[in-house]
């Protein structure tokens, strides 16, 4: 008897699913960040997010909020510390080092949990993370 489910959405490589990851956080230090970020989704992808509720929907949405948070900064970017694959998933442990708008430095941590869609692109993302603590550093002094 054949799997149908395996058939519908097959299971993609770890290579291909870690070029991914690396891709996203890569476009997180590129000079058109939220465009290469956005890149990465697939146009109906979902993301939850704790700075962002409730989830956004497409790529829309979800390059105007990359788009807002790398405008709280004067340089911001993301660096994937640890990927763990399993099937069509990732959950990736990741640090964030940026310059605010006021030049305090600032860093933050977080996780983000990737689903992945038959195309390769992320399909869905849930991410970890406490964007109070970070909001509060880059409004010291402000």
């Amino acid at each position: 008897m054949s799997n149908s489910t395996s058939s519908i959405n097959p299971t993609l490589s770890a290579e291909l699913i870690h070029s991914v990851v690396q891709q996203y956080f890569a476009a997180s230090r590129s000079s058109n960040q939220a465009e290469a970020m956005v890149v990465c989704f697939a146009a109906d992808s979902v993301t939850h997010d704790p700075a962002e509720r409730p989830g956004l929907r497409g790529h829309q949405e979800l390059q105007q909020f990359f788009q807002g948070v790398i405008s709280l900064f004067e340089t911001v970017g993301l660096q994937a510390d640890f990927i763990s694959i399993n099937g069509n998933e990732a959950a990736v442990k990741w640090t964030g080092y940026g310059v605010g708008r006021n030049g305090k430095s600032v860093t933050f941590e977080g996780i983000d949990l990737f689903q992945f869609n038959s195309a390769g692109k992320i399909q869905t993302m849930r991410a970890y993370w406490d964007p109070a603590a970070m909001l509060a550093k880059l409004q010291e002094g402000a």
